[in-house]
């Protein structure tokens, strides 16, 4: 089921336009990744969606409804930017914010009892938020983005402040809350978290939709028909096979009777243009047998990094 359905959104200030005509969907318990350069869009996006401000022209639709003021209740949002009051106590200010997300004050202490317990921060209740690093800082304002369980959560570069080992305590986190049906949108620059996390994206540059689809299928869309390879060597190796593949071949290393390396199929046989990518594959295949046991021979795609850039240089292009 689409939870959120945004249709021809349109948002200029002036003579800006944030926003041009831009329509896609997310689906219901998904992890959306919402992407693009710094000034693309996307901040104008989830303000629309938060109801910060109102599109020009346009619907953004909320679980087949047209988007009201009702629905805010049911969307939690983290941005990049903290709020948080510096000189009030962490407990204080964290059963205030619960509060005015709506709980009563039964509900949110048992609610804040949970989450502190479960990143190990009840000793912080008294400090105050001055006292905290900024990730210190940032694991109170997930907890008060998520305390009152709505459908919807929007992380705005969430891991800004954390070291690995934290980043993944709130990977897992994010990935539970999506367990129990949450849906949730991802901004971010890290495109290797959106491999991890992300189910589908969509890439907004000068305020234009320039990409979006499943992060999988993207990736096979951008191969470049590039594989790693390993070949244990024969002791009689034909050395001017192996001189003219270590030539088309890319990082290439002999290492005790062990050959490695990437390999552009595409660019090897680049003057057989009649013939097919799986023809080529085929030929190559052969002529590695010749030289030994091929150990591994797997396909390289193209990161999310990559495809992102990619991209982006095109529409700068154009």
């Amino acid at each position: 089921m689409e939870l959120i359905v945004v249709d021809k959104v349109r948002k200029q200030y002036q003579d800006f336009v944030a926003l041009n005509d831009v329509s896609f969907s997310i689906k219901e318990g998904t992890i959306f990744g919402l992407l693009g350069p710094n000034g693309a869009g996307k901040s104008t996006f989830i303000r629309t969606l938060t109801q910060i401000t109102s599109p020009d022209s346009g619907t953004i639709y909320f679980n087949g409804e047209k988007i009201n003021r009702k629905h805010i209740s049911q969307i939690g949002y983290l941005p990049e930017e903290r709020g948080l009051y510096k000189k009030m106590k962490v407990g204080e200010q964290a059963l205030y914010l619960a509060q005015l997300k709506g709980l009563d004050k039964k509900t949110a202490m048992e609610e804040l009892k949970y989450w502190f317990n479960k990143f190990e921060i009840t000793s912080w209740w008294h400090k105050k938020v001055e006292e905290l690093s900024k990730g210190m800082a940032q694991k109170l304002q997930f907890i008060t983005t998520v305390i009152h369980k709505p459908k919807v959560l929007i992380f705005d570069e969430p891991f800004s402040g954390f070291d690995p080992v934290n980043v993944n305590i709130l990977k897992k986190e994010i990935l539970e809350l999506q367990n129990q049906g949450t849906t949730i949108i991802f901004s971010t620059h890290n495109m290797a978290s959106v491999e991890e996390l992300c189910d589908k994206i969509v890439l907004i540059n000068h305020a234009n939709i320039v990409l979006q689809g499943k992060v999988h299928e993207l990736k096979k869309q951008y191969r470049k028909n590039i594989f790693q390879f390993e070949i244990e060597l024969f002791d009689d190796s034909d050395k001017s096979s192996l001189e003219k593949i270590s030539k088309g071949a890319r990082k290439v290393t002999v290492d005790d009777n062990y050959f490695s390396g990437l390999i552009s199929v595409d660019e090897y046989y680049q003057n057989l243009d009649n013939i097919s990518k799986s023809e080529k594959n085929n030929m190559l295949i052969n002529e590695l047998m010749k030289l030994g046991n091929i150990v591994s021979y797997n396909e390289v795609l193209p990161t999310m990094n990559d495809i992102f850039i990619q991209t982006v240089e095109e529409t700068i292009d154009k």
